[in-house]
């Protein structure tokens, strides 16, 4: 299992250590200064065989025993990779010892405290995922353009303070160094990615967000005279703010009041943070229609495609095709957008932590995965699972459905594995899937196939003819509820009983309704070529039953 971090050239083993040793992560064995740059994370999975990128970090999840870990370490070196995390404390044998010296691959342990996802997720915050396209890194006052951690790190310095920097609803985006120079709740507020619910509910009633995001000054916070769990140094924050757009807030544990230099130099820090956070979302927003337009060209098949493909990462290499839509449930059409876009935006982070070198995109209404799978038979339910996981993991919030094509073994039979994931997700949208979210093609075909035969149907303007015909006009012209009859009989397989409790009548009189049924539309019940003749026309050409 792996996720795919494409990095910038200076993403280095340093850098890393730099930036989130200390906190996250330590070093233990080999050298944290070895030259070039991290071409991925992947993440340990004792089941399948690693296919790592170029310099990748393998994150050691459940690895502890020594054995498996001279093991790994072998295994990492003859793939080139970096270094190896493992969960602290790291039992270091004279095995492993000589295996680091032996391979060159770097130990490094997780603090505990800290989940994995977590440092998933700072890794990619910190090395700028952007693995589409070649554009070379920019620049603002000096620093990596929209790298947070960068900037995290020189208001540490300007201020002589750790620094968080936080968006609107108090989410870590990025923090400095000498994190372990400060109390617990920032220790928390880090491993978290988030301040947690208690210090912000106390903020609020303070009125501290209040006077934070309403001044382009810095606030001192002091600690509170009752005192807080975990909170024993004060804090100073400024909002970061574009012209009247609040984008975030910068935060720096102190022990007093800063001086009227270092407030002027947070205050201008704040500008200068404004500006890379608006690069970081400028750059997110030009990345995620660049490949939105190589994933569609991909489904589309043709010439293109195959670049396409190899711009993505997925050049040769058999892929299944993914189909999500949100339902519609009344919601106004920008509210409907917004949610699609965050689903598809989930997506994609769902598959990267599945696999390397997955896509996933919004193209119209229809976010769509392509999921890189071995070419055995299972690979079509093992794209069923990933997908019902990620919509175990969304939960009853929002209502979307996944529909999943056959397995594609090159670019030129794309589109027809989209269109079968397409065709899927069509009989979810309906409602004809049986309750399913999630379905393959061959799950839900006699239900596509009835959806394209109604199709056919309106587009030649057919209407229904035959018994069915005439019990329509009978119940138009005198009320009745023959051909509502017809159905429940049908759908029963010709038990009275049940088919009589289905419609809320007594049976007595839906047997008499059934005669008269077989008199007026002339309709032979014994006859089987009838009964699905007129199965058929209720379901594809008469009205629906209302």
């Amino acid at each position: 299992m792996l996720v795919s971090v494409n990095l910038r050239p200076h993403a280095s083993l340093g850098r890393v250590l730099d930036d989130l040793g200390g906190t996250l992560l330590d070093l233990v064995l080999g050298d944290g200064d070895r030259p070039g740059g991290i071409g991925g994370v992947a993440i340990h999975d004792p089941l399948d065989e690693p296919a790592l990128p170029q310099h990748a970090l393998m994150l050691g999840v459940g690895l502890c025993e020594p054995e498996e870990v001279v093991r790994q370490l072998r295994t990492l070196a003859r793939h080139d990779a970096a270094g190896l995390v493992l969960r602290a404390p790291v039992t270091v044998t004279a095995d492993i010892t000589a295996a680091v010296e032996e391979t060159g691959v770097a130990l490094l342990s997780l603090a505990r405290g800290a989940s994995w996802a977590q440092l998933a997720a700072m890794l990619r915050s910190l090395l700028a995922e952007g693995d589409v396209g070649d554009a070379e890194p920019e620049t603002l006052a000096g620093l990596p353009s929209g790298d947070l951690f960068a900037v995290a790190n020189a208001i540490a310095a300007l201020i002589d303070a750790p620094i968080t920097i936080e968006d609107r609803r108090s989410r870590v985006l990025a923090f400095s160094g000498r994190q372990d120079e400060a109390d617990p709740s920032r220790v928390e507020t880090v491993l978290g990615r988030q301040v947690p619910e208690r210090f912000s509910r106390s903020l609020a009633e303070r009125g501290i967000f209040r006077e934070l995001y309403r001044s382009d000054d810095p606030v001192f916070v002091s600690v509170p005279e009752q005192g807080m769990e975990g909170m024993t140094m004060p804090r100073v924050a400024v909002a970061v703010r574009a012209g009247d757009e609040l984008l975030g807030s910068i935060w720096a544990a102190v022990r007093e009041p800063l001086t009227e230099d270092r407030t002027r130099a947070l205050r201008d820090a704040a500008r200068l943070a404004a500006l890379h956070l608006l690069r970081v979302r400028a750059g997110a927003d030009v990345e995620r229609r660049l490949r939105a337009e190589l994933l569609s060209t991909a489904l589309e098949g043709g010439p293109a495609a195959r670049e396409a493909l190899s711009r993505l990462g997925l050049g040769d290499q058999p892929v299944v095709v993914l189909a999500l839509a949100v339902l519609e449930n009344g919601a106004e059409d920008a509210e409907l957008a917004t949610e699609r876009q965050r689903l598809a935006d989930g997506l994609a982070m769902h598959l990267s932590a599945v696999h390397p070198r997955c896509a996933a995109a919004l193209v119209g209404d229809t976010a769509y995965g392509l999921v890189p799978v071995s070419r055995d038979a299972d690979s079509e339910r093992r794209a069923l699972r990933i997908a019902k996981d990620f919509l175990d993991r969304v939960g009853d919030r929002v209502r979307a459905v996944v529909g999943i094509g056959p397995v594609a073994r090159s670019a030129a039979e794309l589109p027809e594995a989209r269109d079968s994931a397409d065709r899927a997700l069509r009989v979810l949208r309906s409602g004809s899937g049986a309750g399913r979210r999630v379905a393959l093609l061959a799950d839900v075909h006699v239900e596509a196939l009835l959806l394209e035969l109604q199709d056919l149907v309106a587009a030649r303007g057919d209407r229904p003819t035959g018994p069915v015909a005439r019990l329509l006009d009978y119940d138009e012209q005198h009320h009745a509820h023959l051909v509502e009859t017809l159905r429940a009989w049908l759908d029963a397989f010709g038990d009275v009983i049940a088919a009589s409790a289905a419609v809320h009548v007594h049976p007595n009189t839906f047997r008499y309704r059934l005669r008269r049924l077989a008199e007026v539309g002339g309709f032979d019940m014994t006859d089987p070529e009838a009964r699905f003749a007129a199965m058929l026309q209720l379901r594809v050409v008469a009205p629906p039953a209302s």
